[in-house]
């Protein structure tokens, strides 16, 4: 059986969403919020290559005492060869518990 093409499309992109969750897992998030924007740039440059549009909210106690940029870089870290195959774009929000 042949899924037709945005059925695909949507399939995959639940597995890539569930992969994020799972590298993401490192940071022991309290809360996690993925949001795929994929669909939404739609023959853009990035999304003829595969790579989806995401936006991240990231709640975790090891952003204790770290600058946007270093929390940021943890965040790529944890998604590591993700960032250059299944994300072409990450809108990145990371914040303590305490700052919620």
């Amino acid at each position: 059986m042949t899924l037709p093409r945005e059925a695909g499309a949507q399939v995959r992109s639940a597995g890539v969403v569930e992969k994020i969750r799972q590298h993401l897992a490192a940071l022991q998030p309290e809360a996690l919020e993925i949001t795929d924007e994929s669909s939404q740039h739609i023959g853009h440059e990035g999304a003829r290559g595969g790579g989806g549009h995401y936006q991240l909210v990231i709640v975790s106690a090891q952003f204790t005492g770290k600058s946007l940029q270093q929390r940021h870089r943890m965040v790529y870290e944890a998604l590591g060869q993700m960032m250059r195959a299944d994300i072409h774009a990450l809108a990145i929000r990371a914040y303590t518990p305490d700052e919620i």
